[in-house]
């Protein structure tokens, strides 16, 4: 369960940048072909956040899903997986969304 450690390396950039400050809300961005379970995150979240001006706080996750390109053919297209195909039958595809892990907003009281 390395979500775990993810949540608290977030916990403590969080803390760093916000000082003493009472954090109310802290939105996060989880790409779905980013291998971090969100509900692990949310799990841990709170276990993370103890004691810190973060407990409490109101946690938010969107999951953008997965976008390729396909470097043969130049066509953008929607993937579920991190081994993807093109429809052109290709796989020298790039993976352009959904591996982000990244802290987008935390609203302070």
């Amino acid at each position: 369960m390395h979500e775990l450690g993810i949540t608290r390396g977030v916990v403590e950039a969080v803390l760093d940048a916000a000082g003493d400050s009472r954090i109310i809300r802290l939105r996060l961005e989880i790409g779905r072909l980013s291998g971090v379970v969100t509900d692990s995150v949310r799990f841990c979240f709170e276990l993370a956040a103890e004691g810190t001006s973060l407990a409490g706080a109101r946690l938010e996750i969107t999951e953008p899903g997965g976008r390729a390109e396909c470097r043969a053919c130049g066509r953008e297209f929607e993937v579920d997986s991190v081994l993807a195909l093109c429809s052109c039958g290709s796989a020298n595809v790039a993976l352009i969304a959904g591996q982000e892990l990244r802290i987008k907003e935390v609203e302070m009281a």
